[in-house]
Parts: structure tokens; sequence; C-alpha cells
């Protein structure tokens, strides 16, 4: 059970820091891709920071809802 409440809270941390983390991700991504094209390896564009935001929610509420639905169904 601690387990699953770890991941909840994790899961809580992602969504309530989504937005510093899909900058810093995108951020990141940005140079990346800026260092690849210079050298002649053409690559697709960085998310925009408006979808990176919402994928970082989107994704840290689906770890919330299974962890919350896997700690109810422990306590019944």
């Amino acid at each position: 059970m601690a387990i699953e409440i770890a991941r909840l809270c994790l899961g809580l941390l992602i969504v309530a820091f989504h937005k510093w983390i899909a900058d810093f991700v995108i951020d990141r991504e940005r140079s990346l891709v800026i260092s690849f094209r210079s050298r002649g390896m053409p690559l697709p564009a960085a998310l925009g920071t408006e979808t990176a935001r919402n994928l970082y929610f989107g994704i840290g509420m689906f770890i919330v809802i299974v962890e919350w639905l896997r700690i109810y169904q422990i306590g019944r």
C-alpha cells in the first residue's frame, strides 16, 4: 500500500508542477533540435509549450486516477 501512496503523491506532484516540468523539458528539447539541425540532421520541431503542458498534466492525472483506483480496490 505504501508504493501506491507514493505513486499517488508522484502523480499529484506532476499535476502540481506540470508547467515547470514541461517548460524545462521543452527548453532542453529545443536546444537538442537546434544542435542536431546545425550538424545537418533534419528533425521535426519540438512540441509547443501549451501542448507539452497539457501532455504532462494529462500524464499526472492518469497516474493519480490509476493509483486512486488501486488504493480503493486494495481497501475493499
